[in-house]
């Protein structure tokens, strides 16, 4: 009886810490998400800043509304908080992005972000 205890507190143990971190990465997408559509470049960094983490490290990982970050930004017309992303990020990533492409071809050409994109590209 004591060993069938000792086994559902450690299940129960286990379970508990798995399922935290996921929860609190859900936070920090929801919250990253929301930061980019306001064009909250500052709220951005201080939570990038405050989580210890860089914005290329979890780049790939964060989806809005079914979109990556810059084209979720270009979507918001969040130009600051777009160009600061890709300042952020390695040239390659960017040029292997397709967001102008995409910018383009979604009615966003006018867009301003597609020139800072472009440049970053090139470097």
């Amino acid at each position: 009886m004591k060993t069938h205890f000792i086994a559902l507190a450690a299940v129960i143990l286990t379970t508990s810490f798995v399922s935290s971190p996921v929860a609190a990465d859900e936070q920090l997408a929801a919250s990253i998400c929301s930061y980019v559509a306001a064009d909250s470049r500052n709220n951005l960094r201080k939570v990038l800043s405050d989580n210890r983490i860089r914005l290329s490290s979890v780049y790939s990982g964060v989806v809005c509304d079914g979109l990556p970050l810059v084209r979720h930004a270009i979507k918001h017309n969040a130009n600051e908080t777009a160009e600061f992303m890709i300042k952020q990020l390695p040239g390659s990533v960017v040029a292997a992005s397709g967001d102008a492409e995409w910018a383009q071809s979604n009615g966003f050409a006018a867009s301003p972000v597609i020139n800072a994109i472009k440049e970053r590209s090139a470097s």
